[in-house]
């Protein structure tokens, strides 16, 4: 294995959603306020957070990331989706045909989504620079050792996505269950074999 120098985010629920669903939960018009910048480029958590609804339980304060989407979707762990009684299958983000729904409940409105609940597939964000130098595209699937002071693992079954960008990104999402697998906080460094 190489190895290589990648940072690892730490991925909590939360909610993407279209232009549309964004005016029926906000009101019409209504902008997200950035509370912060994602790492990766592109992408923020906004201050807003709204109720997911399932059939066994509410999380009440899920945040939602911009900017506006062609499909809302809401990203759950799998501890998170058995506690709201919701099937989700693990999937790379935007795949959603198949996937069950869920209630969304904003300060101006709710909605019932008829599918887009998934838990993220593990990923790896590199550019196109390292993805030449690497050798690696998008949907090679490699395993990824990470090394922590008490519970370091290898994470099997992990997508590469590259990013039309020259800038290195080297970037690992993951969800809390896998993070809490392998005893990490919200954001490490760690150095990582593929």
């Amino acid at each position: 294995m190489d190895k290589k120098e990648v940072f690892v985010d730490v991925s909590a629920r939360h909610i993407h959603l279209t232009r549309e669903d964004q005016d029926v939960l906000f009101g019409k018009g209504y902008e997200l306020e950035v509370h912060k910048e994602l790492a990766g480029g592109g992408g923020f958590a906004s201050k807003e957070q709204i109720a997911i609804v399932g059939p066994r339980s509410t999380f009440p304060k899920v945040r939602i990331l911009g900017p506006c989407r062609k499909e809302s979707q809401v990203e759950l762990s799998k501890t998170d989706a058995r506690a709201l009684g919701v099937d989700a299958p693990v999937r790379i983000s935007g795949d959603l045909a198949g996937t069950p729904g869920i209630k969304l409940v904003g300060p101006a409105g709710e909605l019932e989504l008829d599918h887009g609940v998934i838990v993220a597939k593990r990923h790896v964000h590199i550019g196109t620079k390292q993805s030449e130098e690497w050798g690696l595209k998008t949907g090679d699937v490699v395993a990824v050792r990470v090394d922590t002071p008490d519970r370091s693992l290898i994470f099997g079954d992990t997508e590469i996505r590259v990013q039309k960008t020259e800038e290195d990104l080297a970037l690992m999402h993951i969800d809390t269950d896998e993070a809490n697998a392998a005893g990490m906080g919200p954001q490490s460094g760690f150095i990582v074999e593929f």
